[in-house]
């Protein structure tokens, strides 16, 4: 009888490495397209100009070309987490709101759960590659954790934390923080300039208010979003061209949609929404901020 279900036992053990193998693949070729994005979209969000007519360049051709292909690559029984079918959305109008959409809320949100979608129940968690022996040598503590320890910061100190990760990146200058305290919330947002290059004139700066909303318990609504927008005639001039409001916790869908349709109206000053998804993608460029202000837990 064992002789018998020998071929078929080889015939499933062929099927399981043949499967496994195109996994393999199928990752190694998403995490390039992620790499491709992950470069084109700075650019292009840089580049963009005012107004609200589409914009076609061929960086913007190259990223949507990478997200149709990844869209394949996951087939037809993998489901579309998060902000996928937004991102598709904005990538067919492709007016510069939303470029700027993909890149401040649609992209940072797939990106983290595209691991994950891309997984299977018989895939092993997949880690970096380590030296054991390092790993050993090195008498780690702690756990291994997937998220930031937002409660770890009272208000003033991921205030702080906001300043120290905008003085940081590329095209922001002047941060500096607003010591009035009229805001609803009671406090302080932060000012600072953004560079926009241009290679065919001068580089030019935009004013833009940040509004920080330590909240771990509730998510922001549109009554947060439209108070803020109340508060922004405290600080002009100069007029404020953008903003920001970033939060450690989530925004409700009908916030997301006030801004949305306040943005595709053209109105004044643009609004991004970073969530703690985006903070958390970008605080792992700086791990030297996660460990100053005790996020690992």
């Amino acid at each position: 009888m064992n002789d018998l279900e020998a071929p078929g036992r080889e015939l499933d053990e062929y099927r399981f490495r043949l499967a496994q193998a195109r996994r393999q693949a199928v990752n190694e070729r998403a995490q390039e397209l992620v790499a491709l994005i992950d470069s084109l979209l700075p650019r292009i969000v840089a580049a963009l100009p005012d107004g609200s007519d589409p914009v076609e360049t061929p960086d913007m051709q190259r990223v949507a070309d990478a997200f149709r292909e990844m869209d394949r690559l996951l087939g037809d029984t993998t489901e579309r987490r998060g902000r996928w079918h937004d991102m598709a959305r904005h990538l067919r109008f492709s007016e510069p709101h939303d470029w700027r959409d993909i890149n401040t809320l649609d992209w940072p949100e797939i990106r983290g759960n595209l691991e994950t979608m891309a997984l299977t129940e018989v895939d092993p968690i997949p880690v970096a590659d380590i030296d054991l022996g390092q790993a050993a040598a090195s008498h780690p503590a702690g756990g291994v954790t997937t998220e930031l320890v937002w409660t770890s910061l009272d208000d003033e100190r991921f205030e702080r934390l906001l300043f120290d990760l905008l003085r940081g990146l590329p095209n922001y200058q002047n941060v500096q923080w607003l010591m009035k305290t009229r805001a609803p919330d009671r406090g302080r947002d932060l000012s600072l300039e953004r560079v926009i290059p241009d290679a065919a004139g001068p580089v030019r700066t935009e004013r833009v208010i940040v509004q920080a909303k330590h909240w771990t318990s509730k998510s922001i609504t549109p009554l947060e979003v439209q108070q803020s927008l109340a508060t922004l005639r405290l600080w002009e001039p100069p007029a404020v061209r953008n903003l920001i409001i970033i939060t450690s916790g989530r925004f409700t869908t009908d916030a997301v949609a006030v801004v949305e349709k306040h943005n595709a109206d053209g109105k004044t000053p643009f609004i991004e929404l970073w969530p703690d998804s985006q903070l958390e993608a970008m605080l792992a460029q700086r791990p030297d901020l996660i460990e100053a202000y005790g996020l690992r837990g």
